[in-house]
């Protein structure tokens, strides 16, 4: 049960998630927590706390573990199916360790280890290893691919580390890395400026209804009839059981009447942006669902209007940039988006700003940064963690609801 954490996505070399490295608030340099019972029981009974089935969903855990964790605490409640054992300290350097970590091996659990370049292939530690991981940002390109072989051959999967560009991205792929960790795949690959694909305008369309004050239902039903595809999308979706456990909608009007008016903006924005991300990594669009989602929830706490959802559509929005491979700027000039949804994407809505930051705080693990945007915005930080649990919560099942339904094309 964890109530304060962060998850980094690691990708395969098609872009798709591999796993999820978790990163402790309450753990010295992000390690796995040890604590007392009573805490425990109060993060428990005053939290929306999560398991790692909440956190990564069917991805495997990276977790980072002290020494002395793993020399005299380890938890045996953790999956060795689903859980790597990542060690954060040379194991020559602890005395009783090395035992640890056989221990760990011989109960079925995978090793990774940072800083593979210290690690000779003659150290007592290597046959253990499964996953190494390198920073490519402090690592020369030489280096690594002067070590990289003795790896490879040893049937060791290498993880690069701080993959900040696509071209990086791309560099460490030819040289041999088969897991990326880093926010490559959310900046834009180029920035170009170009107009939107006509194909793509029925979804324009419905992003700008989605953010006005007055919905118009027959505009919206003319906008799904032109497109067949999306209206059968919508309705397969809708009732999806992730959406929609009771009843079987059969049309938009029925939805509107089950769902709601504020409901069925949100829906509709949703649809438009995974549409229109369709040929970019689904961590992308799952990225853009759990902003939605906190964003909504944190605007609803500091009780600003909710039709419409500005919360949930800035949180939704604020990867367009790339999503499309364009400025924010050149995109909102194509996109009928209401002015007060507009100045918050672009920066200028100091309201939507914080949350921005705060957003980013929690998916770098930046816990002072947490505290800080909490104090600006009057919100029990304890109570922000609380929040963002369950935006990756409903994150999670909605971007199981969309990859049925806009299956992710082989990497270009």
């Amino acid at each position: 049960m964890f109530a304060f954490i962060a998850r980094q996505p690691i990708l395969d070399r098609e872009k798709d998630v591999f796993a999820y490295e978790l990163l402790f608030r309450d753990g010295k340099g992000g390690t796995f927590p040890d604590l007392d019972p009573e805490k425990v029981r109060y993060i428990s009974q005053r939290f929306h706390a999560l398991g790692l089935d909440d956190i990564c969903g069917e991805k495997t855990s990276f977790i980072n573990f002290s020494s002395d964790t793993l020399i005299s605490r380890f938890p045996t409640s953790l999956n060795p199916e689903t859980v790597v054992v990542e060690i954060t300290e040379n194991p020559s350097l602890q005395a009783g360790l090395m035992e640890a970590c056989q221990h760990i091996k011989q109960l079925g659990f995978k090793l990774a280890i940072d800083d593979p370049m210290l690690i000779s292939g003659k150290h007592e530690i290597f046959p253990l290893i499964d996953i190494v991981k390198v920073d490519v940002s402090k690592s020369r390109f030489e280096l690594i691919e002067k070590n990289i072989p003795r790896f490879l051959d040893s049937n060791i999967r290498l993880v690069a580390e701080q993959v900040d560009s696509h071209d990086q991205f791309n560099t460490c792929r030819d040289l041999g890395f088969d897991l990326f960790q880093g926010y490559f795949f959310a900046q834009p690959e180029t920035r170009i400026q170009r107009q939107l694909p006509a194909s793509k305008m029925n979804l324009v369309d419905l992003m700008g209804e989605s953010s006005q004050s007055h919905f118009d239902l027959n505009r919206i039903n003319q906008i799904i009839e032109r497109d067949a595809a999306l209206s059968y999308i919508l309705l397969k979706f809708i009732n999806n059981p992730t959406i929609n456990k009771r009843y079987k909608i059969t049309s938009l009007k029925h939805a509107l009447n089950y769902m709601g008016e504020i409901e069925i903006k949100k829906f509709i924005a949703l649809l438009s942006l995974a549409n229109l991300g369709d040929d970019k990594p689904l961590e992308l669009i799952h990225m853009s669902l759990v902003r939605a989602k906190f964003f909504d929830l944190v605007s609803q706490e500091r009780k600003l209007n909710t039709n419409p959802p500005i919360g949930f559509l800035v949180g939704l929005f604020s990867m367009l940039d790339s999503l499309l491979d364009q400025n924010m700027e050149d995109i909102l000039k194509q996109l009928p988006l209401t002015d007060s949804i507009n100045d918050a994407l672009l920066g200028n809505d100091k309201e939507f700003r914080s949350y921005l930051q705060l957003v980013r705080a929690f998916e770098g693990a930046l816990w002072l940064n947490v505290v800080k945007q909490a104090k600006i915005l009057d919100i029990d930080q304890k109570h922000l963690h609380s929040l963002y649990n369950q935006a990756i919560v409903w994150g999670n099942g909605i971007k199981n609801a969309i990859s049925a339904y806009f299956p992710r094309p082989a990497i270009r």
